[in-house]
């Protein structure tokens, strides 16, 4: 299978992309001009996979141009994984304008993809676009976004389901909740616990007393190889399969970390979709294509402390 991958030096997207060449498939990697994150995709690429991969420097802007780029291996693709979506941090979010932008270049990434022969579309959306829950989320539940990246990302779901209907493409639309691991954003809660209690420090936190739910990066990875290389048709929560309140998480980190530093509940701000409870159904992506996640929450922290560490990176180049 011949796939073409757009931000694929992201945390997700490098991981994904990884996988794909594991899987014995061949990857295009759509990468900005200059990105200085280059090294985290080949990272994720073993070195008997490195000839299946080939780099296009072209921003998602311009994506329109990759045509022009790519004109000499013809239009023999077969899907298109697309995670390129700038303005995730947190101000971002609450950014119309970026976000809009987002939704425009996406759109231009459905027609590219028509035109360069893919027969299926496969986007990475976000629990953003549900809104504040209290209960069970499934992928039938209303949609009720709060900022303005999951109001982005949802018009683009609308509207790409109609556009790739209409040039004969599936539209698989992924609802990714939070995913966690080595070299995700150092903001993350994960990774400034960690950060702080390996050096034996203190972290303010907000209430934590949402219900959670946290994916491993390389189980997100495997999912997402699923659905592009047979997943049906239609939208599918991304998630783990263990929830409960963020207390619970945070405490386990402390725990693994040797109960060194401390913590503070109840003084930190919260984010720019406010507080949200991930209580996510994923009982469609299970049966769907038989993914479930591999990796205990335990488990995941330990290979992010080992690589804080100095541990040897996920793949041998």
């Amino acid at each position: 299978m011949k796939a073409i991958v757009t931000g694929a030096t992201s945390f997700v997207g490098a991981s994904a992309a990884g996988e794909l060449l594991r899987q014995g498939h061949q990857v295009m990697a759509v990468v900005r001009p200059g990105s200085a994150r280059l090294g985290r995709l080949y990272g994720h690429v073993p070195g008997q996979a490195r000839p299946r991969l080939q780099v296009a420097e072209l921003d998602l802007g311009h994506i329109r141009g990759l045509e022009g780029m790519l004109r000499a291996e013809g239009a023999g693709w077969d899907v298109w994984l697309h995670m390129g979506w700038g303005g995730s941090g947190s101000d971002s979010r609450k950014n119309r304008q970026i976000q809009q932008e987002n939704v425009a270049n996406s759109l231009a990434a459905v027609q590219v993809a028509a035109h360069m022969g893919c027969k299926r579309f496969v986007f990475t959306g976000s629990q953003a676009e549900y809104g504040s829950y209290r209960e069970p989320v499934t992928e039938e539940a209303d949609c009720r976004p709060v900022s303005e990246y999951g109001k982005a990302k949802r018009e683009f779901a609308v509207q790409a389901k109609g556009l790739c209907k209409k040039l004969d493409m599936d539209y698989v639309h992924t609802r990714i909740f939070s995913v966690y691991g080595p070299g995700d954003h150092p903001w993350t809660l994960v990774q400034s616990c960690l950060r702080a209690w390996q050096q034996g420090g203190g972290i303010t936190l907000g209430e934590c007393t949402q219900q959670w739910n946290y994916l491993y990066i390389e189980d997100a990875a495997e999912a997402l190889a699923l659905l592009v290389e047979k997943g049906p048709a239609g939208i599918y929560n991304l998630a783990g399969d263990d929830t409960r309140m963020l207390r619970g998480f945070v405490e386990e980190m402390y725990r693994l970390c040797g109960s060194r530093g401390s913590y503070q509940y109840g003084g930190r701000p919260e984010n720019a979709e406010g507080v949200v409870n991930l209580i996510p159904e994923i009982g469609k992506i299970k049966g769907a294509v038989g993914w479930k996640p591999k990796t205990a929450f335990a488990e995941g922290i330990r290979k992010i402390l080992l690589h804080m560490q100095g541990g040897p990176p996920a793949f041998q180049a």
